[in-house]
């Protein structure tokens, strides 16, 4: 018959008191099990007053009740953080008692983290998920916090993703130096709304370097699935950012009509959707490649890093915003749709009468 833990516990209990009784000495009992002298006399009393059951609930730890507000405090905090999204929790806890609620502001931050309204980005999201669905008329102070929260999202380059093809990330990955084969430069591009990602390797980085990576890998990918490539986010760089007139990375987002946004300066966590594809296929592909085989060339090591991208693509699942346990382009195969009917040159035009008429002749 096995012995339970509680039971161990009280017969060691039980053997201490037994054994002061027959050394006729509670620091030397004490010394022989390994109990203090304040445990051995809390032990005695409670024995004697209720024997062996008193001293099994003497180790046991009692359960913290959660202290939780009653539902209708919790509906008026979730509906008023959606209504003032740019009040914190101290100025929602005031405002909220001029109405007759009464909520701490430790009270108010404990139901926005339950209700994932913790942050100012998450209310407004909140919110305009709610006047998108129940097509509410927003009041002054709500539409001034979405424009202040779109224009410093813009300003420091950090874009709510709409739809596939409507931002992309890129940047460059400096991969290391192996021998027989130099430097390694990696040419980053992911979508952001589907995590599509694309990478091409070079020995060098520079802007003509940038504009040929989306000129060979990225943008016929988006003209061949007919979606248009609306902006690209990239850092700083002098690959990436220069003159308009002479700099061939801006020549080529002219020439192919796409928008350039720059991360703020000296914070690459505004790009962190690369930063993190980086650190993945690092751990997962090169750590890996450059330790099981012996490569002599890029083209080498492009081929087995194009072979890596695919299963990254089309066969491992994301957990991302838009992916909900979907591969990149099983993701991008479900949201195409919405891409086709953002864009305005899809539009069927109205026929016009007079073009037909000077067409004809």
């Amino acid at each position: 018959m096995s012995v339970t833990t509680e039971e161990k516990i009280i017969k060691n209990k039980l053997g201490l008191i037994k054994l002061a009784n027959t050394l006729g000495s509670v620091s030397q009992a004490c010394k022989v099990m390994g109990y203090s002298r304040d445990s051995f006399y809390r032990f005695k009393e409670l024995y004697e007053q209720g024997g062996e059951l008193a001293l099994q609930e003497i180790s046991r730890k009692k359960p913290c009740i959660r202290n939780r507000v009653e539902e209708h405090v919790e509906k008026a905090v979730v509906a008023f953080a959606i209504e003032r999204p740019a009040y914190g929790q101290l100025r929602t806890s005031n405002e909220l008692k001029k109405k007759g609620i009464f909520v701490s502001p430790g009270g108010v931050r404990s139901i926005w983290l339950r209700h994932e309204l913790e942050t100012f980005k998450k209310r407004l999201k909140a919110l305009e998920t709610k006047m998108a669905q129940e097509n509410l008329i927003l009041t002054e102070e709500q539409v001034a916090a979405l424009e202040k929260a779109k224009d410093e999202k813009e300003s420091c380059g950090e874009i709510e993703s709409l739809h596939p093809g409507y931002l992309g990330a890129q940047d460059t990955y400096y991969v290391g130096t192996l021998k027989g084969v130099g430097r390694i430069y990696q040419q980053t591009f992911i979508d952001t709304y589907t995590k599509m990602a694309f990478v091409k390797l070079y020995d060098r980085k520079n802007a003509l370097v940038a504009a040929d990576f989306l000129n060979d890998r990225v943008v016929p990918w988006y003209d061949e699935h007919d979606v248009k490539l609306l902006r690209i986010l990239t850092d700083r760089g002098t690959e990436y950012c220069g003159n308009r007139e002479r700099h061939e990375y801006q020549l080529y987002l002219a020439i192919e009509d796409i928008d350039h946004s720059r991360t703020k300066a000296r914070s690459p966590q505004t790009n962190g959707i690369c930063e993190r594809f980086h650190k993945t296929i690092q751990d997962e592909f090169y750590a890996v490649a450059f330790r099981k085989k012996i490569y002599h060339s890029l083209d080498e090591i492009q081929e087995d890093a194009d072979r890596w991208i695919e299963e990254y693509n089309t066969e491992r699942t994301h957990t991302g915003k838009y992916c909900f346990g979907k591969t990149p382009y099983q993701t991008f195969l479900d949201s195409k749709k919405l891409a086709d009917d953002k864009m305005l040159d899809r539009l069927q035009p109205t026929t016009n009468p007079v073009r037909e008429v000077v067409s004809v002749r």
